[in-house]
């Protein structure tokens, strides 16, 4: 099911259960390559309640594959959130105090406006749907803020894909944010980064099932499946850290399998799974439009460059890093912090997981950020 499809039911609202998730129609959408996106929709969820002065609002903003599903809704909700010891009550982004909004990416494919959508002649856009930058998914997002009546955020929060929208949400509208937690990113694409992203596209494009982007009418697995488990494949070698993947799975086979006759390695095994549970659950046209969007991730363009255009930034700033992280070097957190004024050391979560530190090493990320919110933004 197309979920962009569904009818849309507007802005949050007092009395709304602000636990199911929601859908706002922000009209057309110029974008910075050219043209224009019309009927664009963006899904999104809440947590807590926008206070009276309007100034307990948070944004938080996933990664690649992730979605507007941060956290649960309590009992009533039986999935748990990708960040769910972060957000929540009582929690580092305590929605007993603020009121958190957590929006599915423009181009994604969890209810928001992507490649699987509906063109205005009522077939998936597919091939035919734009290209994206970040600086557009950022103005759907500042729509989708003026629509729930937010003018400033407390707290723009994001890590990876979501560290880049983090960034550009600071320099393109200053005026509405007035801290920022950019976690584990970077101000531009690296070149090794694209050099990653390129060889996942590949592997999505060169299977047969890619037809061009042109799939959607294709039967049950007909799909670019087998391209999208191994673009993910690739990244996930990315996103975990060489001692973390000795240390748990060294040279084992998986069971009783023998590599000497063709079997696995565990490690093998454990990136097919990986591999099958994203093609499960993900759309290979979204994985490829925002990937592109990353690829052309530069908070610098037409700015000066980066350090002219986070020179810019005057939200109080908290920049992370993961100490392991081989697809977000640190060393790229330290041109971030060290380009924004006022932006201080940056803060390091120690974890063997490599750049999926910002999801595993919840007791660290969640001091960081909960120490950093309640000194920018007490709420009482």
């Amino acid at each position: 099911m197309d979920l962009a499809a569904l009818p849309a039911t507007g802005a949050w609202r007092e009395g709304e259960d602000p636990g199911a998730r929601q859908f706002v129609d922000i009209g057309s959408l110029t974008l910075e390559a050219g043209g224009r996106l019309p009927r664009v929709r963006i899904a999104y969820e809440t947590w807590g309640r926008l206070n009276e002065a309007g100034d307990n609002a948070v944004l938080v903003l996933h990664a690649l594959t992730g979605d507007s599903h941060v956290a649960g809704h309590g009992p009533g909700d039986p999935v748990p959130g990708w960040w769910d010891q972060i957000v929540g009550p009582g929690r580092a982004i305590d929605t007993d105090r603020y009121f958190v909004v957590a929006p599915n990416v423009l181009g994604g494919c969890q209810g928001s406006t992507g490649p699987s959508s509906p063109a205005p002649d009522g077939s998936p856009w597919g091939s035919r749907f734009p290209y994206l930058t970040v600086r557009d998914q950022v103005a759907a997002e500042i729509e989708l803020a003026d629509r729930l009546g937010i003018e400033q955020w407390a707290l723009v929060v994001g890590a990876s894909m979501g560290g880049h929208r983090v960034l550009e949400w600071a320099v393109t509208a200053p005026e509405r944010v007035r801290a920022i937690a950019p976690v584990a990113t970077g101000a531009q694409a690296s070149a090794e980064q694209v050099a990653w992203a390129h060889t996942q596209l590949a592997a999505i494009e060169l299977d047969p099932g890619w037809k061009g982007g042109d799939y959607y009418a294709a039967g049950p697995g007909e799909g670019p499946n087998r391209g999208l488990g191994l673009a993910r494949q690739i990244a996930h070698a990315t996103y975990r850290s060489p001692a973390e993947l000795d240390a748990r799975f060294g040279r084992i086979p998986q069971g009783g399998e023998d590599p000497l006759e063709g079997g696995r390695l565990a490690v093998q095994s454990y990136l097919d799974h990986h591999a099958a549970k994203l093609a499960e659950r993900f759309d290979a046209g979204s994985y490829v439009t925002l990937t592109r969007s990353m690829i052309t991730h530069d908070v610098g363009r037409d700015r000066g460059g980066i350090d002219a255009a986070l020179g810019q930034i005057r939200a109080e700033t908290l920049v992370v890093a993961v100490d392991s992280d081989r697809l977000f070097f640190p060393a790229e957190s330290e041109r971030i912090a060290a380009a924004v004024p006022g932006a201080g050391p940056v803060a390091h979560v120690r974890s063997l997981y490599g750049h999926d530190g910002f999801l595993v090493e919840h007791d660290q990320v969640a001091a960081l950020l909960g120490r950093f919110l309640r000194a920018v933004s007490p709420q009482h």
